[in-house]
């Protein structure tokens, strides 16, 4: 099974588990997949951190540790480039994400920190956001 998030021609933003990562595409080309919000089946798949379920003793033991070193390496350049890009508005992004959404405020760029509740809220009003997995600066 994978989990995709999916995007429709409308900016709305859901997850689907497919049995396979061909069988998006199978049923695209379908027309069997249309939007949770709107119905439609202009739907793509949309950028997704890696979703790992596993106790981190777990993890390591299935990712070889080539894999295991290779994804951390990765995303910790993703968290530098956010860091050195975007602006930290810690649990004040809610509010941000409006202001900027509301007034088309467009070039602000800006992360932090939301719960699952004003995620939704924030999902339900049309403000796309993402979340990242956050790796630790540690070596370990």
């Amino acid at each position: 099974m994978i989990k995709y998030l999916l995007k429709c021609n409308n900016k709305h933003e859901f997850e689907s588990w497919f049995s396979e990562s061909k069988e998006f595409e199978k049923l695209k080309k379908q027309k069997l997949i249309e939007c949770i919000f709107c119905q439609s089946i202009d739907v793509d798949k949309s950028i997704m951190s890696p979703s790992i379920v596993c106790k981190k003793k777990n993890v390591e033991k299935k990712l070889n540790n080539k894999d295991f070193i290779k994804m951390k390496k990765n995303l910790t350049k993703m968290k530098k480039f956010v860091e050195k890009n975007f602006k930290f508005v810690g649990d004040k992004f809610p509010q941000e994400a409006r202001e900027i959404y509301y007034d088309n405020k467009k070039n602000k760029k800006i992360y932090g920190t939301v719960t699952s509740e004003e995620r939704l809220e924030l999902e339900e009003e049309g403000i796309e956001l993402t979340s990242l997995p956050w790796v630790d600066n540690k070596k370990n």
